[in-house]
């Protein structure tokens, strides 16, 4: 480990993420407000020129994907920063990219809370949010003050938009509410990420079945043609022959790429001194994913030569090389962020320059 990555998570272990977990009360909802309030002010100050300069460091190995000049290979995934505040602080903390959202069509508050459940013995989180966010029409005025567009590096890095569907809208109108989110938040994207996946919006999986899909890709691909690439996220719990369904209705449609996976409703792999916790609705994410999402990863790009973002249960860099093995171009974080801080990102940068021997990618 290099001396900037030691201190960086030194620092961050020692001082910033007891500060944080043990603020409000230990409210990992408030706690995640405070600290994207904070990320956004930072982007804003002069202290950020010389903060990405010692956080960010080298982003490792550039890549191109769907026609996308990425600087690195690790990003930020969705559900970190809904509405854009601090998207232009992700470049200072390693990431080569970052997925903003998800948003709707129409603005939602989500779910009740409480909502959001840390499970540290497990290195894990579960969460209920249901896509609370401000709007895509929110989205689109707070890049377009920020000057972030397709391609202009307004932000530093390329930026993705993760869209989904408003919670009062029915299943069968979803088309049209996503074509609404598209067109709002499409110049602002380097690629947009379709949201079929999250287990906290009812209804939402059933999109993942094979006609649905279709359609809803089909109408998609068109309204973008020639503006961003689109790519569709998936959930860990699909059967293989449920995710063949998903792989020929993102090929006919033409979409561009996958990401996978998105959090589980299964609680496998939680330590016993917090099954309590077990029960809570909601989708589980970190630790407890690693296997399932290697699983999923590794069959996509067997049967795909759709490029693959690998997303779920990524905490150290070990875990980001072993999806590169299995053929994933990028990788995102989340849950292992929050746990480990930006020396992952910095680690798993590191990794990319210098390749572990044997390694095949």
């Amino acid at each position: 480990m290099s001396p900037r990555v030691s201190l960086i998570d030194a620092g961050y272990r020692a001082v910033l993420r007891p500060l944080l977990f043990g603020s409000h009360h230990g409210d990992p909802e408030a706690i995640h407000e405070q600290m994207i309030g904070a990320l956004a002010r930072f982007s804003r100050s002069p202290l950020a020129v010389s903060g990405t300069r010692l956080l960010a460091g080298s982003r490792g190995a550039p890549v191109r994907v769907a026609g996308i000049d990425f600087p690195g290979r690790v990003g930020l995934a969705a559900g970190m920063d809904k509405d854009g505040r601090a998207v232009l602080a992700w470049q200072a903390l390693g990431f080569a990219f970052a997925e903003l959202g998800t948003v709707t069509a129409q603005a939602q508050p989500g779910n009740d809370r409480p909502r959001v459940f840390r499970l540290r013995r497990s290195k894990a989180l579960i969460n209920r949010m249901g896509f609370n966010n401000a709007g895509a029409a929110r989205l689109h005025h707070e890049l377009s003050l920020l000057g972030v567009y397709r391609g202009n590096e307004g932000a530093g890095i390329p930026i993705g938009i993760s869209i989904g569907k408003t919670k009062v809208v029915p299943v069968e109108d979803a088309v049209d509410d996503y074509l609404a989110s598209l067109d709002l938040v499409v110049p602002h994207a380097d690629y947009v990420a379709i949201n079929v996946s999250s287990p906290n919006t009812p209804g939402l999986r059933s999109l993942q079945d094979g006609g649905a899909l279709l359609t809803l890709l089909t109408a998609l691909v068109e309204r973008a043609a020639g503006r961003a690439p689109l790519f569709v996220k998936i959930a860990p719990d699909l059967t293989e022959p449920q995710i063949d369904e998903v792989l020929a209705a993102c090929t006919e449609a033409g979409v561009a790429g996958l990401i996978a996976t998105n959090t589980t409703l299964a609680r496998d792999g939680i330590d016993p001194s917090e099954l309590a916790l077990a029960d809570e609705a909601g989708g589980l994410s970190g630790a407890p994913l690693t296997r399932r999402a290697r699983e999923v990863v590794g069959y996509l790009t067997r049967h795909t030569d759709l490029p693959v973002i690998a997303a779920g249960g990524i905490m150290t860099a070990a875990d980001a090389s072993a999806m590169f093995d299995l053929g994933a171009p990028l990788v995102q974080l989340y849950t292992g962020f929050v746990y480990a801080g930006p020396a992952l990102p910095a680690r798993i940068n590191a990794l990319t320059r210098h390749p572990r021997r044997g390694s095949n990618r």
